[in-house]
């Protein structure tokens, strides 16, 4: 394959590895504001229910309490639905994650490409400059032995 093709290769690989990673990003960030959310549901729950006992010993009649109750309910659903948002969005955070490894492992498998065509070219290189080391220094022999 051409160098060129491959640099070309290199770039769109790059391309992708970029994208893959603002997606991985892109799914981290919503991951941690869903556990934000849920942490906030948790301790809004915990001081709703810190106002249902204090109330509650200042006393509650059965509609007031009937109504504490039913927000703790609502809440709690609220809350076992943010650990299934948290869930899906962690979910999602794998899948971005081995995107983005299988487009950076790609872009990494050109690079290795034009590395081994590097280190090939050096050694050819290196070669023809031996041999033509060793005929300067064959014909130096050659044509001191004649004048000799």
């Amino acid at each position: 394959m051409q160098k060129s093709s491959l640099l070309t290769l290199i770039e769109l690989a790059q391309n992708d590895v970029d994208v893959a990673a603002k997606q991985l990003g892109f799914c981290i960030k919503l991951s941690n504001e869903a556990h934000q959310q849920l942490t906030l549901l948790t301790q809004y729950r915990s001081d709703y229910e810190l106002r249902l006992q204090s109330n509650a010993q200042q006393g509650l009649n059965v509609i007031q309490y009937a109504n504490f109750q039913s927000f703790i309910i609502k809440l709690d659903q609220a809350i076992e639905g943010q650990k299934k948002i948290i869930s899906d969005a962690e979910y999602k955070v794998e899948t971005a994650k081995r995107h983005w490894q299988e487009q950076e492992k790609k872009r990494l498998s050109y690079e290795t490409i034009v590395k081994r065509q590097q280190q090939l070219a050096i050694k050819k290189e290196a070669k023809q400059d031996q041999k033509q080391t060793d005929e300067r220094a064959t014909h130096a022999l050659f044509y001191k032995n004649l004048k000799d």
